[in-house]
């Protein structure tokens, strides 16, 4: 059994400032308040391409990335999660439940001290931090779900307080929590628009239900939304990008709007906040992932809409060219949801429930 772990030599074909290597590590011994579980999927996020290439705050060499994932419970089960239970882990840890901001020291699986979820060696994890995997999902829809669903779930719903027939642009379709974004304030019954510089992805978003999309490198791409909105104005937009559209957002969006801004992967210059914003008493609300009560509230969104995380692409068995390719299609940005390697077949190792 081995585990990806970040080193500064590497056995994969990574060309970042930091490598990846297969290694084994002692067996997990679980606390009283923890189960031991095993991973049967994992996906990737942005944050694991930072981490290698250096650009992110916190690096610890020997961590085993990898924050998303679905497991079954292998030992010290409860009446709630008993041994054999699928589950989903949060992906962060020390955030509870106030929603202005964690309460203690908040952290994110995939760096030391915290577990990472690419590994196919037992983990252990507090009982509190595992909620029962919705029925309907596949192995490797579920592991899509946890830090995209979480990061969209707070920016659409305690951020943006998006609600039923509001106009919602949700910005730089085709990303995980983008796509987490559409789904859940579809869901909502809310009305969606997307950006985004390829056609082919705001055609699929209009599949997955947004009522249209633009290209954001057109010149005209406000003027084309303000064309799709019609009479209607902007109550929210769900942004992960930054860049300069900021400064034109105020035209297109009601009295009070807000912006709820998860990345601003466009610019490391930050965003423009202008007069224009103020005088429409329009908030831009900085949003990171989320709290405990926030996953849980997602996961049973989730599973009460039956909404299935979009899959881009997925790898069979955890192996240096599995990663080579996962790692390569999340640098290059070629994927249209999440990207997933399965890693334990629940027919051989975990019970049917």
């Amino acid at each position: 059994m081995v585990s990806v772990t970040l080193s500064e030599t590497a056995t994969t074909e990574s060309k970042f400032k930091y490598g990846l290597v297969l290694k084994e590590h002692a067996p997990a011994k679980p606390a009283s308040n923890q189960a031991l579980v095993k991973v049967q999927a994992a996906a990737l996020n942005h944050r694991d391409v930072w981490i290698l290439k250096g650009m992110y705050p916190g690096i610890t060499m020997e961590s085993v990335i990898g924050s998303d994932a679905v497991a079954y419970i292998t030992e010290n089960g409860t009446e709630e999660l008993p041994v054999g239970q699928r589950v989903l882990l949060n992906p962060g840890c020390g955030w509870i439940s106030d929603e202005r901001g964690p309460e203690n020291r908040f952290g994110i699986l995939g760096l030391l001290p915290f577990a990472g979820t690419l590994t196919d060696e037992p983990i252990a994890m507090d009982h509190e931090e595992l909620i029962a995997c919705p029925q309907h999902l596949s192995n490797a829809e579920a592991a899509a779900l946890p830090l995209a669903g979480l990061t969209a779930y707070r920016a659409v719903f305690t951020k943006a307080l998006v609600k039923s027939d509001e106009h919602v642009l949700v910005t730089g379709i085709g990303g995980g929590v983008a796509l987490a974004a559409l789904q859940f304030a579809v869901a909502a019954g809310a009305h969606v628009y997307v950006t985004s510089s390829s056609p082919e992805k705001i055609k699929r978003a209009i599949e997955l239900g947004a009522k249209g999309g633009v290209n954001y490198r057109d010149q005209n791409c406000i003027a084309e939304l303000k064309k799709l909105l019609g009479s209607n104005q902007l109550s929210a937009v769900i942004d992960g990008a930054g860049g300069p559209l900021y400064n034109a957002y105020p035209k297109l969006m009601r009295t009070g709007g807000i912006i709820a801004n998860y990345g601003q992967t466009a610019s490391v210059k930050g965003v423009g906040f202008s007069m224009s914003h103020v005088l429409k008493n329009i908030d831009v609300r900085g949003s990171t992932m989320g709290s405990r009560k926030e996953f849980r509230d997602m996961v049973h969104f989730v599973d009460h809409h039956q909404i299935k995380p979009v899959v881009s692409h997925v790898w069979s068995g955890l192996n240096n060219k599995s990663l080579d390719q996962a790692i390569a299609t999340m640098s290059n940005g070629d994927q249209f949801g999440k990207l997933v390697i399965e890693i334990n077949n629940p027919n051989s190792g975990s019970p049917k429930l």
